[in-house]
This record gives C-alpha cells, sequence and structure tokens, in this order.
C-alpha cells in the first residue's frame, strides 16, 4: 500500500492509521456488554440433595440469601428421616418439606430465623408417643419467624400435666391448616408483650379426660398479639376451648362449640381482659358443662392499659338449661369496661345482658326450630325469618369495620361474603 511514497510519507502514514486503530479499539472497549447478572448456582443441600438456588449479582457470595431458597426434606424414603434430626440440621430460612406418615415419637425444638415447615400431601401426623422436646411439647417453637402448615399434633403429654402439641415461645408464628388433638394443650406460649401467635384453617379437639386437671385446646400467654380465623374447636374436658391473656385480640369467623362429648367449661374466655374483636363466629356449650357462662371477659381483672371488647355478629348456642351467653366482670376494672355488643344472635336458654359501658343493639334470640342446620348445628335463620333486615349496618367500632365480609365454612376455613341490605344478626347471612 505504501509502495513508491517518499519515506516521510509512509512513515505519516503508519501513525495515522495507529491513531485511528487505538481509537476504534477504546471506543469498542467503551462499548463492550456489561458484566452478566449473577443467575445463582447449584449447590448441596443439609439433605444431601442438589438444589439450586437464584440469584442476582448483589446477592452473589451472599450466603444468608442463599440458605433462604433451601429446602429440606424429610420422610421414610428420604435422607433425613426423623423431625428430631431436622430440627437440629435446619439452617435460618429454610423450608422444611415434611412427607405424609406418622412420626412416633421424634420431639423437636426448632430455634432458626424465618423457617417454613410444611407437610406435603395427607396431613403429617406428630405422634408424642410418651416423648416430649425439653418436658414441654411434641415440638418447641423459637425462632424469631416462624410458619407451620399442614401438620398434625396427637397425644402430648408432660410430667407437669401441660403437655402442649406446640409450645411457642419466642417470635412470630403463623400456623395454618394444621390438627392438635387429644393433647394436653393443643398450643401453649409463654408470656412476652413482643410476640405474635396467628392461627387459621385449623382444627383443635379431644381434650385428655384427667379429673383434676385443665387441658385448654389454646391457651394463649401475656403476649402481644392474638389472631384466630377459619377454626374449628370441639370435645374440651374441664378446661378452656380457647383461653387468651393477650394484650390484642382478633378472633374472627370460628366455630367453638363443645358438642355432645364435649365438657369445656368456657367456650372462650380472655381472663385479663386487652383489646378483643370477636366477630362473627359460632359459639356454643354442652348440656354437660360445668359452667353455666359461654363467653367470659375479665375473670382476673386487667393487665393491660387498654382494655375493651367488641362484639358483633356471632351465634351463641346453649344447650345448658341454664346460663349467661355472655360474662363481663365490670366490677374488676377500675372504670368498667368499654363493650359493644352488637347484632349477635342466641339460641337455647340463657341470658345476654347488657354492659354498663358501651352499645348494646341488634341482639336477637331465636328458637333452635327457626333455623337450618349448616354442618351438622342450627345456625341458618331460613330465607323467610322475619329477623332478615331486622338489624341495622353495625359501622365501625375504634376504627374496625363490623360489617359481615367473611363467615366460616365447614369443614375449616372462611369465604367472603356479599351481603345484602337485608343484614341478619348472627354469624351467617
Amino acid at each position: 500500500m505504501t509502495e513508491g511514497l517518499p519515506m516521510k510519507q509512509t512513515f505519516l502514514l503508519v501513525l495515522s492509521l495507529l491513531a485511528v486503530s487505538n481509537f476504534t479499539i477504546a471506543q469498542t472497549m467503551e462499548k463492550l456488554p456489561d458484566s452478566p447478572a449473577y443467575k445463582g448456582e447449584i449447590r448441596r443441600g443439609v439433605d444431601g440433595k442438589l438444589i439450586i438456588l437464584e440469584g442476582t449479582s448483589e446477592a452473589k457470595g451472599s450466603a444468608d440469601e442463599s440458605r433462604k431458597r433451601a429446602t429440606m426434606r424429610v420422610g421414610s424414603q428420604e435422607k433425613i428421616t426423623s423431625i428430631s434430626e431436622a430440627a437440629k440440621l435446619a439452617r435460618d430460612g429454610e423450608i422444611i418439606v415434611i412427607e405424609p406418615g406418622i412420626y412416633r415419637g421424634q420431639p423437636a425444638v426448632w430455634t432458626q430465623n424465618n423457617l417454613v415447615i410444611r407437610g406435603s400431601g395427607t396431613r403429617p401426623v406428630m405422634l408424642a408417643d410418651g416423648k416430649s422436646a425439653e418436658g414441654k411439647a411434641i415440638w418447641v417453637i423459637r425462632g424469631g419467624n416462624v410458619r407451620i402448615e399442614n401438620i398434625e399434633f396427637r397425644g402430648a403429654r408432660v410430667e407437669s400435666g401441660n403437655g402442649a402439641g406446640i409450645r411457642f415461645e419466642r417470635g412470630h408464628l403463623v400456623i395454618t391448616r394444621c390438627a392438635f388433638v387429644d393433647n394436653e394443650m393443643g398450643i401453649l406460649t409463654a408470656n412476652a408483650p413482643d410476640m405474635t401467635l396467628e392461627v387459621s384453617d385449623s382444627e383443635f379437639a379431644e381434650a385428655p379426660h384427667h379429673e383434676g386437671q385443665l387441658h385448654h385446646l389454646l391457651y394463649v400467654g401475656a403476649i402481644g398479639r392474638f389472631v384466630l380465623s377459619g377454626s374449628r374447636f370441639e370435645r374440651g374436658y374441664l378446661g378452656h376451648l380457647v383461653k387468651s391473656r393477650a394484650r390484642e385480640n382478633m378472633v374472627r369467623n370460628n366455630v367453638l362449640v363443645d358438642g355432645q362429648a364435649g365438657r369445656s367449661s368456657y367456650e372462650l374466655e380472655f381472663p385479663n381482659g386487652g383489646i378483643a374483636y370477636v366477630f362473627g363466629n359460632v359459639i356454643g356449650q354442652s348440656a354437660g358443662t360445668d359452667n353455666p357462662e359461654t363467653v367470659s371477659y375479665g375473670a382476673e381483672g386487667p393487665r393491660w392499659p387498654d382494655n375493651r371488647l367488641v362484639f358483633a355478629h356471632n351465634t351463641l348456642i346453649n344447650d345448658l338449661h341454664t346460663g349467661t351467653f355472655l360474662k363481663l366482670w365490670d366490677e374488676k376494672f377500675p372504670g368498667g369496661i368499654e363493650s359493644w355488643v352488637i347484632n349477635n344472635l342466641t339460641v337455647g336458654y340463657g341470658e345476654l345482658y347488657p354492659p354498663a359501658h358501651g352499645r348494646f343493639e341488634g341482639n336477637k334470640s331465636v328458637p333452635r326450630r327457626d333455623l337450618l342446620e349448616y354442618g351438622g348445628l342450627p345456625l341458618r335463620l331460613n330465607s323467610a325469618s322475619p329477623l332478615r333486615g331486622s338489624v341495622r349496618i353495625p359501622g365501625q367500632a375504634f376504627g374496625v369495620d363490623l360489617m359481615p365480609a367473611t363467615e366460616f365454612t365447614f369443614p375449616i376455613g372462611t369465604r367472603l361474603i356479599h351481603p345484602s341490605n337485608s343484614l341478619a344478626p348472627g354469624a351467617f347471612q
């Protein structure tokens, strides 16, 4: 290309070509694509199986983020066959999947944070079989944030008489679609104001028949918040179906009915008051109860600075020949108890007394013959009932809407509803 050019011109042409080449290279380097995003990696989990951990470039090298996506499987055909072993090996953030089956005598203490413990398929059964964790329960939950799904707990017995399916001791626990049967306590909590317990779509039944001992199907200690929804309780014995000392309570769309074979004391009790919202529940005591009061608030006096009860759109059933549907221990609270008792439906014998302080309106009584059975219980007003449209829209109480928007659906759970202008008293529209 430079043949025949003088030496000086050839030298200048070469310099020019080098400059253009360097500029092109620089431009090309500036336009190089970004480094590829971190897509994740493959690791071997604690159960010995390979797992895929997804992530981003920011998460690369973050062991905590990786663990959050790990899954451990437990079952007779898995590498980890024991629940007790799984609880020791689990890491913060893991998902523990338990295969169907009966797990006998395998108590566990879960201390990890951000766990999900889930039963796969047919609900696996944790059978105490004479063993317990720390002399307390089948499972002790001591992690900071735990969710338990689709597990059954049976047969908890301990020396103190307080053997629980689950003993909840710290943090925030969510329980859904679980069952607690034949335990001295279904769930028993510690007493700490920073704890929260949420229970939904679960079953509690068959308190042991131990004379002289009080076994509650669900016993909530002095924790900060308790939420119960879509769950069913039956066949208590001497103790209560649900007892809560929590500072704040939301009990909504449950069936707490002891049944003919039951002999519980209170069906629902708040011994230390607190803030209690009780909406859309069916609450019923049997003819064999030793306590004529169905729901009790404040029997032991106040523990918390704020105390009030909002009791709306519940259906209350009493099979005893006499009784009180709602007992307010007003005399134990300086200044009384602020209580709103609105649009409830009573069935059977007993009294629903107006509170000394608050609102009392729209509460109706009906004989059993005027109700349609639902789930084997007299619950629904027939379409021609004069009580349909007999109550007013309840409005709000302390910023909480009292208008029914959901209702219990058998055997467990809730469903959305759209009430008409002909609003009915009780738990079902």
